[in-house]
């Protein structure tokens, strides 16, 4: 089965999620909006009247038929489908689970440099994001890699579900990529409380197909446009 996955050409952004579990199963997928005339797809696939049920923003996937929308929701799909995903409907839910979290956790990362709204300029908000900033380094970020530290204990397991990896380990190793770009200092700080999440990370890292993803032209390098964003001032506690 051949995928065609529609996101932002020059971006990881939440579209990444999903290459990660595509990259690491050696699924056959193409990312439309890098093609020539890529983006002009895109537009029809989200606008043309003839689509019954269309997608309000990238990413979305495309298989067949189907056009299934948000991240969470295509990584439920997929997860099963790829082998990242738990086999009974109880280890499905507490997957799905998790990758909600991730995107709450997610959003709050987004809204640290655009507290105000995302159509105006970082530089239009700066002294609301370094206070909205401060308030995640200080209280967000540590409640959350403190949760999922502590499902990891839970599992009793290198992994977060189950015995196996899932697209959920997949997305916890992008989020500390994204926060070691985003708050190196931060990071720096909270890596060592939180070692089982870091080693979670190491593992995702080293697995063959996504260790080469990761150092091949297919990987985006992150940047100013998209989620993860690194403003020194932001990550400055002083």
């Amino acid at each position: 089965m051949r995928y065609e996955l529609y996101y932002w050409p020059g971006i990881q952004g939440r579209g990444e999620f999903v290459r990660l579990a595509l990259e690491d199963a050696g699924a056959d997928y193409v990312e439309v909006a890098r093609q020539p005339r890529g983006m002009a797809a895109m537009s029809r696939l989200m606008e043309s009247p003839s689509v019954k049920r269309p997608p309000f923003a990238p990413p979305f996937l495309k298989t067949g038929k189907l056009v299934i929308a948000q991240t969470a929701n295509i990584l439920a799909f997929l997860g099963p489908r790829l082998g990242l995903a738990p086999k009974q409907e109880a280890g499905r839910l507490w997957a799905h689970q998790l990758q909600l979290t991730i995107a709450d956790w997610l959003a709050e990362v987004h809204d640290s440099h655009h507290p105000i709204g995302g159509g105006l300029y970082h530089e239009d908000q700066k002294r609301e994001a370094k206070r909205r900033a401060a308030d995640f380094t200080t209280e967000r970020l540590p409640k959350f890699l403190n949760y999922f530290e502590r499902v990891l204990e839970r599992n009793g397991s290198r992994f977060l579900v189950g015995n196996a990896a899932s697209y959920v380990d997949l997305s916890l190793f992008q989020m500390i990529e994204g926060l070691r770009y985003a708050f190196p200092r931060a990071m720096t700080t909270q890596e060592r409380k939180h070692r089982r999440v870091i080693a979670l990370h190491d593992r995702v890292a080293a697995r063959p197909r996504l260790a080469a993803y990761l150092t091949s032209e297919r990987r985006l390098p992150f940047n100013q446009e998209g989620i993860f964003r690194r403003y020194p001032e932001l990550d400055d506690r002083s």
